[in-house]
């Protein structure tokens, strides 16, 4: 059964989405980009992350184009910098998104990572984009489990639809307190970088001999594995970069694959869970 995450009571989303971090860097990849990101429509993975800071807004021109006549199809995210967390300028952010991805609304808009201005604002400014038609939801990225609190402490707190953080098999911190406070408010956690290509506890998982033999056994790739492993639990949806078709259609047979108790027995061998509060790791 192919599984889902659920955003409120009545969406249920893929627990696979497509990331698009270092998308339109490189202009004699961007079809092949577009590609991509079309065939996991095709697929499924109908999420679909972004952010002005990639490729400084050029990954969003590469969603844009990817979603002409798709946009229905499609449940988007973008992200805005920590200083355009203002009123006026989380506005401006947004609209200014909204023309590279060539749409007049946003299902989800991130605040990327935690900066100065008070979280109030945000709020403020998050809620007149709701009213204003052009975000549906809205959430944070990279909040650890102090900020989630005090998010959740300020008027109209509670409404955060989702978390990003970074998640994978070897950097397994928020499961220490993070991500439990989460699942308990219902929240949904989105993972970044679930293949452990980024951060502080960045790890070759693709050459890791024990990983390659149990994917091996199952005939699966480590990457399948590494994603099944990241949605177990159901409130986690995992963001993959989608690189390719192949690779697209490779995240999304993921989806199905459920791992047996003796697979995650040996995984928290390998990689143990957290034992004490950790660092949130970023990128």
């Amino acid at each position: 059964m192919s599984k889902k995450v659920r955003f409120s009571p009545d969406l249920m989303l893929p627990a696979i989405g497509q990331g698009t971090w270092y998308m339109g860097e490189k202009a004699d990849l961007r079809q092949q980009e577009v590609a991509a990101l079309q065939e996991g429509l095709e697929c499924g993975l109908t999420v679909i992350d972004t952010a002005e800071m990639y490729a400084d807004g050029g990954a969003e021109k590469v969603v844009g184009e990817a979603l002409q006549g798709r946009r229905d199809r499609a449940w988007l995210v973008s992200k805005f910098y920590p200083w355009h967390a203002g009123s006026d300028e989380a506005i401006e952010a947004c609209e200014r998104s909204l023309k590279r991805l060539q749409t007049d609304y946003l299902d989800l808009y991130l605040l990327h990572w935690r900066g100065n201005i008070p979280l109030e604002e945000t709020i403020s400014a998050m809620e007149k984009l709701q009213q204003q038609g052009k975000i549906r939801r809205w959430g944070v990225s990279n909040f650890d489990l102090g900020d989630m609190q005090e998010l959740w402490q300020e008027q109209g707190g509670n409404a955060c639809a989702a978390n990003q953080v970074l998640y994978h098999l070897a950097s397994r911190g928020i499961e220490f307190d993070l991500l439990p406070a989460c699942e308990a408010r219902h929240l949904p956690v989105m993972a970044y970088c679930p293949l452990a290509q980024a951060g502080r506890l960045r790890h070759d998982l693709m050459s890791h001999p024990e990983l390659h033999a149990m994917a091996q056994q199952q005939g699966i790739s480590v990457a399948q594995l590494l994603l099944a492993w990241v949605i177990r639990r159901p409130g986690v949806m995992a963001i993959p970069k989608a690189s390719s078709i192949k690779h697209v259609q490779e995240n999304a047979a993921a989806l199905t694959i459920t791992l047996n108790d003796e697979q995650l027995t040996i995984m928290d061998r390998l990689f143990p869970p957290p034992q004490s509060k950790q660092p949130l790791d970023v990128v």
